[in-house]
Protein backbone atom coordinates (compact mmCIF):
# COMPACT_ATOMS: atom_id res chain seq x y z
CA UNK A 1 0.00 0.00 0.00
CA UNK A 2 1.39 3.37 -1.01
CA UNK A 3 1.88 6.45 1.12
CA UNK A 4 -1.13 8.24 -0.40
CA UNK A 5 -3.41 5.32 0.32
CA UNK A 6 -2.16 5.13 3.91
CA UNK A 7 -2.77 8.86 4.24
CA UNK A 8 -6.31 8.40 2.93
CA UNK A 9 -6.96 5.61 5.46
CA UNK A 10 -5.65 7.91 8.21
CA UNK A 11 -7.91 10.75 7.08
CA UNK A 12 -10.96 8.46 7.12
CA UNK A 13 -10.00 7.37 10.64
CA UNK A 14 -9.71 11.00 11.77
CA UNK A 15 -13.13 11.70 10.26
CA UNK A 16 -14.42 8.75 12.25
CA UNK A 17 -12.90 10.18 15.43
CA UNK A 18 -14.61 13.49 14.75
CA UNK A 19 -17.80 11.59 13.97
CA UNK A 20 -17.86 10.17 17.48
CA UNK A 21 -18.32 13.72 18.77
CA UNK A 22 -21.05 14.63 16.25
CA UNK A 23 -24.48 13.08 16.83
CA UNK A 24 -25.79 11.02 13.95
CA UNK A 25 -22.41 10.32 12.35
CA UNK A 26 -21.30 6.67 12.58
CA UNK A 27 -17.78 7.48 13.76
CA UNK A 28 -16.75 4.06 15.08
CA UNK A 29 -17.93 2.37 11.91
CA UNK A 30 -15.94 4.80 9.75
CA UNK A 31 -12.84 3.88 11.74
CA UNK A 32 -13.61 0.18 11.34
CA UNK A 33 -14.28 0.58 7.59
CA UNK A 34 -10.91 2.31 7.17
CA UNK A 35 -9.16 -0.59 8.93
CA UNK A 36 -11.11 -3.08 6.79
CA UNK A 37 -10.05 -1.32 3.59
CA UNK A 38 -6.43 -1.21 4.75
CA UNK A 39 -6.48 -4.92 5.69
CA UNK A 40 -7.95 -5.87 2.32
CA UNK A 41 -5.27 -3.86 0.51
CA UNK A 42 -2.43 -5.21 2.68
CA UNK A 43 -3.18 -8.91 3.06
CA UNK A 44 -0.66 -9.86 5.75
CA UNK A 45 -1.20 -11.45 9.15
CA UNK A 46 -0.55 -8.19 11.04
CA UNK A 47 -3.22 -6.32 9.06
CA UNK A 48 -5.75 -9.08 9.63
CA UNK A 49 -4.85 -9.16 13.33
CA UNK A 50 -5.52 -5.42 13.59
CA UNK A 51 -8.85 -5.89 11.80
CA UNK A 52 -9.93 -8.69 14.15
CA UNK A 53 -8.81 -6.64 17.15
CA UNK A 54 -10.68 -3.58 15.86
CA UNK A 55 -13.82 -5.63 15.40
CA UNK A 56 -13.61 -7.03 18.93
CA UNK A 57 -12.91 -3.61 20.46
CA UNK A 58 -15.88 -2.03 18.66
CA UNK A 59 -18.22 -4.86 19.63
CA UNK A 60 -17.09 -4.58 23.26
CA UNK A 61 -17.58 -0.80 23.16
CA UNK A 62 -21.10 -1.22 21.78
CA UNK A 63 -21.89 -3.71 24.54
CA UNK A 64 -20.61 -1.31 27.19
CA UNK A 65 -22.51 1.60 25.64
CA UNK A 66 -25.78 -0.32 25.79
CA UNK A 67 -25.26 -0.77 29.53
CA UNK A 68 -24.84 2.98 30.08
CA UNK A 69 -27.71 5.48 30.36
CA UNK A 70 -28.82 7.04 27.07
CA UNK A 71 -27.18 10.24 25.91
CA UNK A 72 -28.90 13.37 27.08
CA UNK A 73 -26.11 15.84 26.55
CA UNK A 74 -28.17 18.64 24.98
CA UNK A 75 -30.64 18.61 27.86
CA UNK A 76 -27.71 18.85 30.28
CA UNK A 77 -26.43 21.98 28.54
CA UNK A 78 -23.61 20.49 26.50
CA UNK A 79 -22.48 22.63 23.60
CA UNK A 80 -20.58 21.79 20.42
CA UNK A 81 -17.67 23.76 21.87
CA UNK A 82 -17.58 21.32 24.80
CA UNK A 83 -17.33 18.43 22.34
CA UNK A 84 -14.38 20.08 20.59
CA UNK A 85 -12.55 20.61 23.87
CA UNK A 86 -13.29 17.04 24.99
CA UNK A 87 -12.13 15.55 21.69
CA UNK A 88 -8.99 17.66 21.58
CA UNK A 89 -8.21 16.77 25.18
CA UNK A 90 -8.67 13.04 24.50
CA UNK A 91 -6.48 13.16 21.41
CA UNK A 92 -3.77 15.13 23.19
CA UNK A 93 -3.93 12.86 26.24
CA UNK A 94 -3.77 9.77 24.02
CA UNK A 95 -0.38 10.84 22.67
CA UNK A 96 1.06 12.48 25.81
CA UNK A 97 0.38 9.45 28.02
CA UNK A 98 0.03 6.68 25.42
CA UNK A 99 -3.45 5.18 25.23
CA UNK A 100 -4.60 5.66 28.83
CA UNK A 101 -4.11 9.43 28.68
CA UNK A 102 -7.24 9.71 26.53
CA UNK A 103 -9.52 9.28 29.54
CA UNK A 104 -8.17 12.12 31.73
CA UNK A 105 -7.63 14.16 28.56
CA UNK A 106 -11.32 13.84 27.66
CA UNK A 107 -12.50 14.85 31.12
CA UNK A 108 -9.87 17.58 31.33
CA UNK A 109 -10.97 18.95 27.97
CA UNK A 110 -14.57 19.22 29.19
CA UNK A 111 -13.37 20.90 32.38
CA UNK A 112 -11.16 23.37 30.49
CA UNK A 113 -13.95 24.29 28.10
CA UNK A 114 -16.37 24.82 30.97
CA UNK A 115 -13.79 26.74 32.98
CA UNK A 116 -13.27 29.13 30.07
CA UNK A 117 -17.03 29.45 29.54
CA UNK A 118 -18.12 29.78 33.18
CA UNK A 119 -15.03 31.35 34.73
CA UNK A 120 -14.85 29.52 38.05
CA UNK A 121 -13.56 26.18 39.28
CA UNK A 122 -16.70 25.18 41.17
CA UNK A 123 -19.06 25.85 38.29
CA UNK A 124 -16.75 24.12 35.81
CA UNK A 125 -16.40 21.04 38.03
CA UNK A 126 -20.17 20.83 38.45
CA UNK A 127 -20.72 21.21 34.71
CA UNK A 128 -18.12 18.50 34.01
CA UNK A 129 -19.83 16.05 36.39
CA UNK A 130 -23.21 16.85 34.85
CA UNK A 131 -21.90 16.30 31.32
CA UNK A 132 -20.28 12.99 32.21
CA UNK A 133 -23.48 11.77 33.88
CA UNK A 134 -25.64 12.93 30.97
CA UNK A 135 -23.84 10.82 28.40
CA UNK A 136 -20.23 11.88 28.38
CA UNK A 137 -19.26 8.41 29.54
CA UNK A 138 -20.93 6.93 26.48
CA UNK A 139 -19.02 9.30 24.19
CA UNK A 140 -15.81 8.52 26.08
CA UNK A 141 -16.28 4.77 25.55
CA UNK A 142 -16.72 5.24 21.80
CA UNK A 143 -13.88 7.72 21.49
CA UNK A 144 -11.51 5.57 23.54
CA UNK A 145 -12.30 2.48 21.46
CA UNK A 146 -11.63 4.43 18.25
CA UNK A 147 -8.37 5.79 19.66
CA UNK A 148 -7.29 2.24 20.57
CA UNK A 149 -7.95 1.14 16.99
CA UNK A 150 -6.12 4.17 15.60
CA UNK A 151 -3.16 3.41 17.84
CA UNK A 152 -3.07 -0.24 16.78
CA UNK A 153 -3.25 0.78 13.12
CA UNK A 154 -0.46 3.33 13.53
CA UNK A 155 1.70 0.72 15.26
CA UNK A 156 1.05 -1.83 12.52
CA UNK A 157 1.85 0.67 9.79
CA UNK A 158 5.00 1.83 11.57
CA UNK A 159 6.40 -1.61 12.36
CA UNK A 160 4.73 -3.61 9.62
Amino acid sequence: MGAWELLLVGVVMLLGLCGVLVPGVPGPWLVWAAVLWWALQSPNPLAWGVLVGATLVLLAAQGIRWQLPPRRLKQAGATPRMAYFAGAGALLGFFVVPVLGAIPGFIGGIYLGERLRLGGHGEAATATRTAMRAGGTSVLVELFSCLLILGAWLGAVWWG
